[in-house]
């Protein structure tokens, strides 16, 4: 196919008069290039418009980055420097996947193509339209899985901790079990009579009792305690003493109620009688942390539902307050390295109409924001108050604070002031377009010591 006949292929091209298209064609270099070889690479100027008349281009960067979107290129598409772009080096390295077939035509020919061919100047700005379109697309995506694979994470070392935790304490509970029906089965042959019995287990029933409010030793204060007993397991000539008295000194047990034990039970029944104390109520204590493991996994899985509204109406009055905790559930992996978090909430504060799961994202951006802008450590006062019409949600740290000359650019798309593969620079934009799109406003002061950004939400 010649190139006039190529070049009328394509939308773009297509409806130009005669001359036009070969003022095109005699300004531009036609190329070939067979796969693998590379039609543009990264960090050279960017100096020319690309027409592909045959094959396909595949571009991604071949440094740094290497997450960052790519892009395509077919016959029939328009690439590389477009009029009026500010783009001043490429980005991605593009290589031929297929044998390819192109005309090149070089950027100091824009004027002249634009004042000849005036029909280009709209669609070209609407390929660059299209592109920037895509990339936004592509960098939201890959910040909403940043952001996913953060929370993921986190929430993965979350639960791991409790569930290593009632693992640890069913296999001690197991070997508690196992001790207590062999001492039980001691008891049985002593025969036991039912007033001793009812001693014993009267007596149990108060350890039991004193373990959901007993308060722990410091090691200094209870190593004390542990010695005094041990003596006194010692000079009744009783088993295994420094044991039992560990095992006794953290079931509660002082050197009082021993004297009262040792009133009713002979040394040799007082021994299984101390063993029985002492498995009964670790088994309490286990059965007591196996319950407060599998709590806290049930109130991280609930803090996931209520973050992605699961199973709920998209949009429906949602309360801002629970949508604040369960966020901070899901970043408290970031937090306990040194954030203190200060909730100033509103009593009372009424319920907004809105799509919960976006306004997750907002707090979720901006609490994180924030830890990084207080580098993990400092006081973070989320603030919340109705405002006429609006509710009002504050987000305040105490940070170094925005510079100058970076806020009038802060809710621009892309715009970031973090390090290359730290921000996408869509976090901030993504806020705006989240609030704007329910009715919203979205403001920030800021200055060294306090950054406060506030979200204002309509109550109609």
């Amino acid at each position: 196919m010649n190139l006039e006949s190529a070049l009328r292929s394509i939308d773009i091209f297509s409806d130009l008069r005669e001359d036009q298209l070969q003022w095109f064609i005699s300004n531009a270099e036609e190329r070939t290039l067979s796969p693998g070889d590379a039609l543009l690479q990264e960090g050279d100027p960017a100096d020319a418009l690309f027409v592909l008349l045959e094959g396909e281009v595949r571009g991604r960067r071949e440094s740094g980055d290497g997450n960052a979107p790519g892009f395509s290129a077919r016959a029939g598409q328009v690439t590389g420097l477009l009029p009026f772009s500010r783009m001043t080096r490429f980005q991605s390295t593009a290589r031929a996947t297929v044998p390819v077939r192109l005309l090149r035509l070089h950027k100091d020919r824009f004027p002249e193509m634009l004042q000849r061919i005036p029909e280009l100047l709209p669609r070209l700005v609407g390929v660059m339209a299209d592109r920037i379109r895509e990339y936004s697309r592509a960098e939201q995506q890959r910040d909403k899985l940043s952001a996913l694979g953060k929370l993921s994470a986190g929430l993965a070392h979350e639960l791991n901790n409790p569930a290593a935790a009632a693992v640890r304490s069913a296999e001690g509970l197991r070997e508690s079990m196992q001790e207590l029906r062999r001492i039980n089965k001691t008891l049985d042959d002593i025969s036991l009579s039912c007033e001793e019995r009812s001693a014993l287990a009267a007596f149990e029933e108060g350890l039991m009792n004193h373990l959901a409010s007993a308060v722990p030793l410091d090691a200094l204060e209870q190593s004390d305690i542990e010695q005094e007993i041990a003596a006194w397991l010692n000079r009744r000539n009783i088993a295994n003493a420094s044991r039992l008295a560990s095992g006794l000194v953290e079931a509660g047990v002082d050197r009082a109620a021993l004297e009262k034990l040792g009133g009713r039970f002979q040394n040799d029944v007082l021994a299984h009688i101390l063993a029985r104390v002492v498995s009964s109520v670790g088994a309490e204590r286990l059965t007591r942390e196996i319950e407060a493991s599998t709590g806290r996994i049930s109130e991280l899985v609930r803090a996931v539902k209520e973050y992605t509204y699961m199973d709920q109406a998209p949009e429906q009055q949602i309360d801002v307050h629970k949508g604040i905790e369960s966020t901070l559930t899901m970043l408290k992996f970031r937090l306990k390295r040194g954030v203190e978090v200060k909730r100033e909430f509103a009593p009372n504060l009424p319920r907004v109409f809105a799509r919960g799961s976006e306004l997750n994202q907002v707090w979720t951006n901006l609490i994180d924001n924030a830890i990084d802008a207080m580098g993990g450590k400092g006081e973070l006062v989320i603030r919340t108050s109705r405002e006429l019409d609006f509710v009002l949600v504050e987000i305040i740290d105490n940070g170094p604070g925005i510079p100058d000359s970076v806020k009038h650019h802060l809710f621009e798309p892309f715009f970031t002031t973090k390090g290359v593969g730290e921000g996408t620079g869509i976090g901030l934009d993504t806020v705006y377009r989240i609030v704007r799109g329910h009715r919203g406003e979205v403001s920030f002061e800021s200055g060294p010591g306090r950054t406060s950004f506030q979200v204002r939400l309509p109550l109609k």
